[in-house]
């Protein structure tokens, strides 16, 4: 028997819904783990536009024969279930449903209203399932991390701060599933972190100290970064924030290869409301289309 594959323009409207419906990504993975897919399928693609995303996951799905075919209808019926909105944060509400609109005339056009045997439902809830309880305990310890931080906001222990920032970090992207490497000395430099994130390497300088970082302290970090290869850029994360003067005369210093987390960024992250993935990718984004490396993340909210 011949499979039979999703017509071009139904996966053209699912790619546009996906697009369209989700600002951020954390939501668009939710609807996907509904669907029965694995999230190795997806996360490879997670440094992606939500469209790019999309259209290469029903890509590898179709390569993936009839066990692919049954997840693509999944997530087709997943978002033809779909009232609303799911993301209440997307900037063009309209725009989002006009595509959903449109994906649902397109399936019933094509006779592929949201129906799918009972034992594929089975095997497929089953699945997902165990997704959400991975979410789930995503959650819960974020829920620990931002605890920690806050304990060692309150405590007194200045010295163990900056150890236990270190640890903090590194947990916080484990949870998202991005290596870290905590601090280590190379050639006489202290080097807090590093990182690899959408096909650039990351050095990371945290600081937990009364005062706002100086410009000098800021060019020290700048010079550990640019002796590295050009794929290198730097990530300093001050949780007493920076002073506007010295992030413009840091600007001056040369190319924008750094980018600027402070204290409140870290606990918005921390509280869920942006994702770490989210977070790196608005502030690269805002530093490599216009020069901004100090962009706080609560303008996504404003």
């Amino acid at each position: 028997m011949q499979r039979k594959l999703l017509p071009a323009d139904v996966k053209n409207a699912i790619i546009e819904v996906c697009g369209r419906c989700f600002w951020y990504k954390q939501p668009l993975f939710d609807i996907l783990a509904r669907a029965g897919i694995e999230e190795d399928m997806y996360l490879q693609y997670e440094h992606e536009s939500k469209f790019k995303i999309i259209r290469q996951l029903l890509a590898d799905l179709e390569r993936s024969g009839e066990d692919g075919y049954l997840l693509q209808r999944r997530l087709l019926t997943e978002l033809c279930k779909l009232r609303d909105i799911p993301d209440p944060e997307v900037p063009d509400r309209d725009a989002g449903i006009k595509a959903l609109r449109r994906l649902k005339e397109t399936a019933k056009n094509h006779d592929l209203e949201a129906k799918e045997e009972h034992t594929i439902v089975k095997r497929r809830s089953a699945d997902a399932d165990q997704l959400v309880q991975r979410a789930r305990d995503r959650d819960r310890r974020l829920g620990e991390l931002k605890n920690t931080f806050a304990s060692m906001a309150s405590g007194d222990d200045v010295q163990g701060r900056g150890y236990g920032l270190e640890d903090l970090l590194k947990e916080l992207f484990a949870l998202h599933e991005i290596r870290y490497r905590k601090s280590y000395r190379v050639e006489g430099e202290q080097i807090d972190g590093f990182f690899a994130f959408g096909g650039f390497d990351y050095l990371v300088e945290a600081r937990w100290r009364k005062d706002h970082p100086t410009l000098q302290d800021l060019l020290a970090f700048k010079g550990k970064v640019d002796r590295k290869i050009e794929s290198t850029r730097g990530m300093i994360i001050s949780i007493s924030s920076f002073e506007d003067e010295v992030v413009r005369h840091l600007r001056e210093a040369g190319p924008a290869n750094l980018i600027l987390v402070d204290g409140y960024d870290l606990m918005l992250i921390l509280e869920g409301r942006v994702s770490l993935t989210d977070a790196l990718q608005a502030k690269i984004e805002k530093a490599a289309q216009e020069g901004t490396i100090y962009y706080p993340l609560a303008k996504l909210f404003s």
